[in-house]
């Protein structure tokens, strides 16, 4: 596994935008545009989200956010590795590293929504726990959407 720094960073954060670039053209090159659930940086709830970036020495190579849903349940946003730095364990690290601050937030679980044309994030995320759980909140009526739910130990 190559070992990454991860840091948390601010919605403004060029390493950050520069990633969340790169997942859009992935997302577009598998959805249309309207199947794809990005976020909203100009909203003032973006003040509210924990944005995560994973270094390879100084080169930005990933990245994954979680948003508050209710108070005990949160949102994993915006995960991505660039293409280049997959298969070395980094997601992993980047997803453990949020789940622990999720937990040390106090939520009791994590949701999110992938698609099915990501098959590799969906094996992915069951190989580490998450359950399949019916779509909620703005992914109830999309039809490509695949929803998890991870419940958090204490």
């Amino acid at each position: 596994m190559q070992k990454v720094t991860l840091n948390v960073v601010t919605p403004q954060n060029e390493d950050l935008q520069m990633l969340i670039r790169k997942l859009d053209e992935d997302l577009l090159e598998r959805y249309p545009a309207e199947e794809i659930f990005g976020l909203d940086f100009t909203d003032e709830k973006v003040k509210d989200i924990l944005f995560l970036v994973a270094y390879d020495n100084e080169i930005p190579v990933g990245c994954g956010a979680i948003r508050p849903l209710d108070e005990e349940s949160t949102e994993l946003k915006r995960f991505f590795v660039d293409e280049s730095y997959r298969n070395r364990g980094i997601a992993k690290q980047i997803l453990f590293e949020l789940e622990a601050k999720a937990k040390a937030m106090h939520f009791r679980s994590i949701k999110l929504e992938a698609g099915e044309a990501q098959p590799e994030a969906l094996s992915f995320y069951r190989k580490h726990g998450y359950s399949l759980i019916d779509r909620f909140g703005i992914y109830v009526d999309s039809e490509s959407s695949v929803c998890y739910e991870k419940q958090l130990q204490e």
